[in-house]
């Protein structure tokens, strides 16, 4: 008894902080790690969407990743880190601040971290930094890219946040990176480019698709994927968490089926669907609404996004469910909160 009481201290003075765990990713790492019951800490914005927090025993530190002090606050005394949150958008009215957020903060955060005695960190990046084959051929960790491949902001600034966490895990940080692919499933409040493409296709709403692919994968898979990289990842490496290759047409016709509904049949050339992204941003900087298609968004549908997590599996022990899975639960959860 006095061994378990003792161990219960120990682990109760363990803190790992996880941030964007309001977001989509980020909590669903949030209850993977409660359920292995792990102290927790966030870091939330005051004001902010806070759903995806309510009812979890957690320790919240209030504040803007932006914000040096809240960087501070959040990382001190911590044992561990996920740093899952990013500005996660395919347009946006100022890139500048997407860099601000995604490279000068992401790279503050983690030496902060590392000072405060965070024994292992992992840095949650996208598959949008890795290489595609014009082939359809799946990508995996090592296919060849630079920033001249990178289409838009986003892109551009994890693919330089990425390179500049592989420089501080070269000078000795216990950083692990991970790369998730197109999660589905729960808590999408947002909701994500992918998660609205759900929705829209759940609801009838997408008579034609584009001749793309995407890798689906469910994101309490990636969650997992998140915590075996922490425990079993080798530092400075990277690895590709994702779940099945699909092209868009063979993700419509599935959510066709689980909602009984009617796959679209049209596809339509990229070149027909680039001028009418074209007027929808030009709307969106006029009513500072999201348009509903974006440039950078088509141009990447021009290849098929397949990735192999071949590496994850073997060095981790990864897995994932069917895309099915994701796909349903994503559908349930948007209809049971009103959103479809």
């Amino acid at each position: 008894m006095v061994y378990g009481a003792r161990r219960k201290r120990m682990k109760a003075a363990m803190t790992v902080l996880v941030t964007g765990a309001t977001g989509f990713i980020g909590s669903a790492v949030l209850r993977q790690l409660i359920l292995r019951g792990e102290a927790v800490r966030v870091l939330a914005r005051r004001g902010g969407d806070r759903r995806n927090l309510a009812g979890l025993e957690i320790e919240i530190v209030e504040g803007d990743l932006n914000e040096a002090d809240a960087r501070t606050r959040a990382t001190r005394g911590v044992t561990g880190v996920f740093h899952v949150a990013a500005d996660y958008r395919l347009w946006v009215p100022d890139p500048a601040a997407m860099y601000g957020t995604n490279v000068d903060a992401t790279v503050d955060l983690l030496r902060r971290a590392a000072d405060a005695g965070a024994g292992r960190i992992v840095y949650t990046s996208s598959v949008a930094t890795l290489g595609l084959h014009a082939d359809a051929t799946p990508s995996d960790e090592d296919t060849a890219v630079d920033l001249a491949d990178m289409i838009g902001p986003y892109k551009r600034s994890k693919f330089i946040a990425e390179d500049a966490v592989r420089g501080l895990a070269d000078a000795g940080l216990p950083i692990v990176i991970v790369n998730p692919t197109a999660p589905v499933g729960p808590r999408d409040i947002k909701p994500t480019p992918t998660g609205r493409m759900v929705i829209e296709a759940a609801a009838g709403r997408m008579p034609a698709f584009v001749d793309t692919g995407l890798n689906i994968v469910h994101v309490d898979d990636v969650a997992r994927g998140h915590v075996l990289a922490r425990d079993k990842g080798v530092v400075g490496q990277r690895y590709i968490l994702g779940g099945e290759n699909l092209s868009l047409a063979e993700i419509l016709a599935r959510i066709a089926a689980l909602t009984a509904g009617k796959a679209p049949t049209v596809k339509l050339p990229t070149a027909v669907v680039l001028p009418i992204a074209y007027m929808a941003e030009a709307w969106a900087r006029l009513s500072g609404r999201e348009p509903f298609v974006t440039v950078d968004g088509v141009k990447l549908a021009r290849k098929r996004m397949y990735f192999s997590s071949a590496k994850a599996t073997r060095e981790l022990g990864y897995t994932a469910r069917s895309a099915d899975e994701g796909l349903n639960d994503a559908i349930a959860w948007f209809r049971a909160h009103g959103m479809l």
